[in-house]
């Protein structure tokens, strides 16, 4: 493993078919496209893969071990959102890593705090989950509704088509937010509300939040 770390296991449950030594379906399907994806995106901010080990059982992922927690729970500890200073280091390297796969034409789609793990030891954040990743063409719309619904752009949450770059930016802004209000921008009691904000795009900036960065 890279400088001596223990890399974290993740442990897949297959899901069986007739033939208990393949994964059935729009499962093997989904979980091959994320294997692809994390071996193609070699990238400071991205969460190697080390290894994959199929079994008669289930599918194993060796991935580097984040030894720092998940950026939901770092802002949650810090009522109001980090300074401005400290939002942007951590910024930077998850648009640094994105822009990376956006040029290797693989798009995230699943971008949110919890998928961001710190590593404290070397410094940095990395960008991990690629359960709903895919490649895809530049100028070709994608249609598969998938994501998180407090992260997710519009065009996916009503169906439609929609450009596969655009949709990880519109989840980077949502986690900008997040870093300096502290909670996320689209959040009501129910997600039938949360879903109207987002559609109309409604939502306040606290007024701790600079003009440079609100703007």
């Amino acid at each position: 493993m890279a400088e001596g770390k223990i890399a974290g296991l993740y442990d897949l449950e297959r899901t069986l078919g007739d033939d208990k030594s393949k994964l059935a379906g729009e499962a093997a399907g989904q979980l091959l496209q994320e294997v692809r994806c994390m071996k193609l995106v070699q990238h400071p901010n991205v969460v190697r893969l080390y290894e994959v080990i199929d079994t008669h059982a289930k599918l194993y992922l060796i991935l580097e071990l984040g030894d720092g927690g998940d950026m939901f729970d770092h802002i949650m500890r810090h009522e109001g959102g980090l300074a401005e200073p400290r939002a942007k280091h951590y910024f930077a390297q998850i648009v640094h890593a994105i822009s990376y796969c956006h040029k290797l034409h693989v798009v995230h789609r699943d971008l949110k705090p919890e998928n961001v793990v710190f590593f404290q030891e070397q410094g940095v954040v990395k960008l991990t989950d690629f359960g709903f990743s895919n490649r895809f063409q530049p100028g070709k719309m994608l249609t598969t509704s998938c994501g998180s619904l407090a992260y997710s752009a519009p065009e996916i949450l009503l169906g439609d088509e929609y450009d596969a770059p655009a949709v990880d930016i519109w989840s980077l802004g949502v986690i900008l937010y997040m870093l300096v209000c502290g909670q996320p921008p689209f959040q009501e009691a129910n997600d039938s509300e949360t879903l109207t904000m987002i559609m109309d795009c409604r939502y306040t900036v606290p007024p701790h939040v600079s003009a440079q960065c609100s703007e």
